[in-house]
């Protein structure tokens, strides 16, 4: 708790004379005032959070939370949950999307076992066990309040070695079998939506398993009544170890004025508990794609960010992070390397701000 505590408090808002110095920059660079938009806002916001105009990301990883869920014995997943535990060794041995893609991009993935069923068979990942997955939400909490401010702690120390390792920037994905359902039920009681919104069909569920999915995360907010007020109870009753692990990353991003990224909906569910932990936190993240889970829009629209991406993926995994990485280098890069209009001899007067059309 004191490592939680210690963390909200060191967390401030973002840097707004160091984003200003980067607009002014953008502004006097030889084109359209505004022209590069995403670009432009990217960078942006990414000196506010590191006080610096110019940033370079030459280090980055993806951290892969990997959890079971004790809900799925109700029949809310197509894949057993053995596929949790295969899917985490297969990251680690190299050959899944995220870890295919983070190869392109050269990003370092590290795969977290916070919470899976079993003994885990490969010697790269993580060890940072709490228990074999969670209980069943529809019999009472998934976890003790404890154990959840436990995982967020994980998250946090996790992503405090990193960036002191170096890291310039973290993705943040996960595994889990389940976890579209704890992550709608979730986002369910913290934006006060139903549960037809929030929850999709997964990992392909047919008809009649999506209205029992349904049906269960229903029944799972009924029998524990999370507050919304604390997004720690939330997790506790209704959420999961990866859940708490990667809202303390994003946490940790904020503690130490760097940039993460968010993948998809269950990572952006997780970013929505850091948020409401510390709203200054939302100056350290940065959306990657808009998942085609059907709940993703709406935790985007409630983090009040916009997605780079939408490529109809809906993989996990941390899949979109690496995609984000390649879009945030050509911000840097080009911010650092475009004449000005003083370097081509052209009058900018004559220009108007785009970004006010």
């Amino acid at each position: 708790m004191n490592l939680l505590k210690e963390t909200l408090e060191e967390i401030k808002k973002g840097d707004s004379k160091a984003k200003k110095l980067t607009r002014d920059k953008w502004d006097n660079l030889v084109k359209p005032i505004g022209s590069l938009g995403s670009l432009e806002e990217i960078s942006i916001k990414m000196s506010g959070m590191t006080g610096k105009t110019i940033n370079k990301i030459n280090k980055k990883a993806i951290v892969v939370m990997s959890a079971d869920n004790g809900v799925l014995e109700e029949g809310v997943s197509a894949p057993p949950q053995v596929f949790t535990r295969v899917l985490a060794e297969s990251t680690a041995k190299g050959i899944t999307g995220v870890a295919v893609l983070s190869k392109l991009t050269n990003t370092d993935v590290y795969t977290v076992d916070i919470g899976m069923n079993g003994k885990v068979n490969h010697p790269d990942i993580i060890d940072k066990k709490i228990k074999n997955g969670t209980n069943n939400f529809t019999k009472g909490p998934s976890m003790t309040y404890e154990d959840a401010i436990k995982s967020i702690e994980v998250g946090i120390e996790l992503g405090d070695k990193l960036y002191q390792k170096g890291y310039d920037i973290l993705g943040v994905g996960e595994l889990g079998i389940g976890n579209t359902s704890t992550s709608a039920a979730v986002l369910s009681v913290l934006a006060d939506l139903d549960v037809d919104t929030t929850s999709g069909k997964g990992a392909g569920l047919t008809e009649e398993q999506y209205l029992n999915k349904k049906a269960i995360i229903l029944k799972g907010i009924e029998v524990n009544r999370p507050s919304k007020e604390d997004p720690i109870d939330v997790i506790a009753k209704v959420g999961g170890f990866d859940i708490g692990g990667m809202c303390g990353l994003y946490l940790s991003a904020g503690k130490n004025k760097k940039p993460i990224v968010i993948d998809g909906f269950i990572s952006s569910v997780a970013a929505l508990c850091a948020v409401k932990l510390s709203e200054n936190v939302i100056d350290y993240i940065i959306p990657s794609h808009l998942s085609n889970e059907p709940g993703a829009k709406y935790v985007l629209e409630e983090l009040k960010l916009k997605p780079m991406l939408n490529l109809g993926m809906r993989l996990g995994e941390g899949s979109g992070c690496p995609l984000a990485f390649q879009i945030l280098d050509a911000a840097t890069y080009t911010l650092e390397n475009m004449g000005t209009f003083e370097q081509a001899s052209l009058n900018s007067s004559v220009l108007i701000d785009m970004r006010e059309e």
